[in-house]
Order: C-alpha cells, then sequence, then structure tokens
C-alpha cells in the first residue's frame, strides 16, 4: 500500500503550479504528488520519473503525464528526449516510500525477517547482502560513521566482519542479531534503523545521485521555477541546504569582484518547513521530513 504523501499540500503549493507549465516529478511513488500536479494542470505537461517498477501500478491515465522508469540522476537525458526542457518546477520526495518499507521481501526495515535486499531498483546488480558479506573492514567503517552517523562505527563493522566469517549475513533478522549487542538497549531501534540507512544509501548511491540531480535542476530549470524538495536525514537536508544557500554542496559562498554573492537559486524558505503535529500522528514517516523551496534566479 502506498500512504499518503508527506507534506503533500505545502509541497505542491511551493511549485507554484502555472496551468500551461511543464513539471517534473522525480519521485513518483504512489503517484501522490503527481495527482496534484496534474490537477492543477490544464494544458500544461508531467514528466514523473520512478526506477521502482512496482510504480508503475499506479499511473494514472493522462495524456499529460509520461512516466519514465529510471533513477532521477538521468533527469537532463530523459527531459531532453521528451522535449521537456526548460521546465518550470521539480518536485523530489527523497528517501523510501512507505510502501517499500511496508514490502518485506524489499529488506529495508527491522520490522520483518527477509532477504537483504535493500535495493530501489530491483533490477541492479549490488544487495545490501552483498556490502555486508564482501566489503573490507575499513569501507564498512567508513559507511556506518559517514551515512550511518554512527559514533562506534569502528566497532560496528567489526562485529559485522567477525559474524560473517561464521556465516554470511543474508537477513535482516542475521543483522539485527548481529549489531544489537552493540547499543544501548532503550535506544537500540533507533541505532539499528541508523545501520539499515547506512547500508540502503550504499546500496543505492543515495548521496551521490542526489548531487547529480541537484546540479542537474540548475540546468534544465526556467528562470523563475521552483526546486522543492522533501529529506528525510540530515544527510540529505544538509546538501539540500547547502546548494540552495551557495550553489555547491560544502556551502563555500563565492562572491563576485563587487562582493555579490554567485548563487542561481533564491531560497523561498528560511527555515525548512516540517509537518505539524497531525500529520505526525497521521503518518509516523513524516516525524523526520524536511521541505525546502528554492526559486531560480
Amino acid at each position: 500500500m502506498y500512504h499518503n504523501p508527506v507534506l503533500l499540500h505545502k509541497s505542491i503549493e511551493g511549485l507554484n503550479i502555472k496551468a500551461d507549465g511543464t513539471y517534473v516529478d522525480v519521485t513518483f511513488g504512489g503517484g501522490g504528488h503527481s495527482r496534484l500536479i496534474l490537477n492543477s494542470l490544464q494544458n500544461g505537461r508531467l514528466i514523473a520519473f520512478d526506477q521502482d517498477s512496482d510504480a508503475q501500478g499506479n499511473i494514472p491515465e493522462d495524456d499529460r503525464l509520461v512516466l519514465v522508469n529510471q533513477n532521477f540522476r538521468y533527469l537532463k537525458n530523459f527531459l531532453r528526449l521528451h522535449q521537456a526542457i526548460p521546465v518550470d518546477g521539480i518536485l523530489a520526495d527523497l528517501g523510501v516510500s512507505s510502501h517499500q518499507f511496508d514490502v518485506p521481501e524489499r529488506g529495508f526495515s527491522t520490522r520483518f525477517d527477509a532477504p537483504l535486499d535493500m535495493r530501489m531498483n530491483t533490477s541492479q546488480e549490488l544487495k545490501a547482502s552483498d556490502v555486508l558479506n564482501t566489503y573490507s573492514l575499513e569501507s564498512l567503517t567508513q559507511i556506518m560513521g559517514s551515512y550511518g552517523e554512527l559514533k562506534n562505527n569502528y566497532r560496528v563493522a567489526k562485529t559485522l566482519v567477525d559474524a560473517r566469517e561464521q556465516a554470511p549475513i543474508e537477513s535482516t533478522a542475521a543483522l539485527v542479531a548481529a549489531v544489537s549487542h552493540c547499543f544501548p538497549p532503550k535506544k537500540r531501534n533507533k541505532y539499528l534503523a541508523m545501520v539499515f540507512q547506512a547500508l540502503r544509501i550504499e546500496v543505492n548511491e543515495e548521496l551521490e545521485v542526489l548531487k547529480e540531480l541537484l546540479t542537474q535542476c540548475l540546468e534544465v530549470l526556467a528562470p523563475g521555477g521552483r526546486l522543492v524538495v522533501i529529506s528525510y536525514h540530515s544527510l540529505e537536508d544538509r546538501l539540500v541546504k547547502n546548494f540552495i544557500k551557495t550553489g555547491n554542496f560544502e556551502g563555500k559562498l563565492e562572491k563576485d569582484f563587487y562582493g555579490n554573492p554567485i548563487v542561481d537559486l533564491k531560497a523561498i524558505t528560511g527555515r525548512p518547513i516540517i509537518p505539524d503535529a497531525e500529520e505526525i500522528e497521521k503518518n509516523n514517516r513524516a516525524r523526520s521530513a524536511k521541505l525546502r523551496i528554492a526559486e531560480k534566479k
């Protein structure tokens, strides 16, 4: 089941939709955002992206919509293919969909005992089990620290390497059993989620893909076009925030000869928009969501 998208109406408002405009939903999923965009269009058009084949079952019958079954890192190529450059707005709802978390065999959740898969694109080769069973101690340490933001990243990585020498780590239950003792009982679920996050980011190259997307957005957005991004953890949000503010991912502001900032985007939201208590109560996934909106100058 695909749940209601997080910050649905706020994100669509952020696009500032023109009835005859061209828009892109790079994370189609259940189609919730796309349907609302289509409701605001008359003779405009919408290009949507989703690399997950499950999304194909959610396509509404609408001639104004084209769904590209590809990773959004190929944004510019496919917009060029469909003669859709420039565009008036781009929406990205990052992270894993509720549907992906809720399908046990996808291996995204600690709630089910399932194969360690975690691929958003099920046709790619690398799975989470490959990362756990073939990566070096050094690589696993780096992944757990950088992507999981774990302070005891070396201990977790060493525990995984020791565990796989006894038997390959092939299931979510085996992973949980291997590393649970690394964390205090009261915060175990939180830290296990961070381990799963680290693996998922590595398997899907999520941060590199996000950087590629943001860079291409500048190339395809029309002046006055909007960029709307919903992120779910600090690694994503930091990249989005820095890119909007400075045009790069390090957050280093460049200035011209006269001291004026050299930036291509104008932040529409100073602080990120976050869900209210009512939305969080209805959808637990919303609790960590941050929405940022920018406009191309």
